[in-house]
């Protein structure tokens, strides 16, 4: 199992067998790696040497090490998605041939805040906003804990708010397409609220995106936080050179 003298850095060849170990099923998801001492021992490197590989491991998020208890293999996410693309979280799960779902934790008519009149370009200070919080889950596991907010005027006096699609609730009831979002995203650790919600380990990182949609005609109708797992999301984007 030594790692064979090329011309490569010593480091970048740890990280290479380390990889293919993990793709072979030598080292399983959420699987503890051996100590420092048994890895570096049976790969006849200097604990130095594998150290500098776990930390870049762990930058590329292919492993977790965690103070105290070791090192493990990083489940792979099961979510792929180019942060361009504007799907509902309903079309994602549906896209990994799982079954969507959704926990309804609660739903209210309250007053709308000063943030709310900006967002919204709202000129009422009596204007109302429907909030609903929720869980998504894929095949009943919880993995993306949302709030959202919609002025109440672009929506009937009853409507199902069950729905597994927010997107297409706004397009049925309030007769508004979503054409496009303006989103920012924040990384971020374990969550008091959020973070046992969705049944996170202390470790897990969170990818909080935080999103105003837009209809046709440029008015915002939908604003959302939606707290991703990162163990199970993996955003992309594509960029182009102008």
């Amino acid at each position: 199992m030594t790692i064979k003298s090329d011309n490569r850095l010593l480091y970048l060849q740890v990280i290479e067998r380390i990889k293919k170990d993990i793709e072979k099923g030598v080292y399983r998801e959420r699987e503890k790696l051996p100590s420092e001492f048994e890895l570096a021992k049976d790969l006849g490197i200097s604990r130095a040497t594998l150290r500098e590989a776990l930390r870049i491991l762990e930058e590329e998020n292919v492993i977790i090490r965690r103070h105290g208890v070791g090192t493990f293999v990083n489940s792979k996410p099961v979510f792929n998605s180019g942060i361009e693309q504007l799907n509902s979280v309903t079309a994602m799960i549906e896209q990994a041939n799982l079954k969507p779902g959704t926990i309804f934790l609660s739903s209210s008519i309250t007053d709308a805040s000063d943030e709310d009149l900006k967002r919204f370009n709202l000129d009422e200070e009596d204007e109302e906003i429907f909030l609903l919080e929720r869980v998504r889950t894929a095949n009943c596991e919880p993995i993306v804990y949302c709030i959202d907010k919609i002025p109440r005027f672009l929506l009937p006096e009853t409507f199902d708010h069950e729905q597994e699609s927010l997107f297409n609730l706004i397009q049925e009831e309030a007769g508004r397409y979503i054409s496009y979002a303006i989103t920012h995203i924040e990384p971020i650790g374990y969550h008091e609220k959020v973070s046992p919600i969705l049944q996170c380990d202390p470790e897990t990182a969170l990818l909080l995106l935080k999103q105003m949609q837009y209809d046709e005609n440029d008015v915002p109708v939908l604003y959302s936080l939606n707290y991703f797992r990162a163990d199970q999301f993996n955003f992309h984007v594509v960029r182009k050179r102008l």
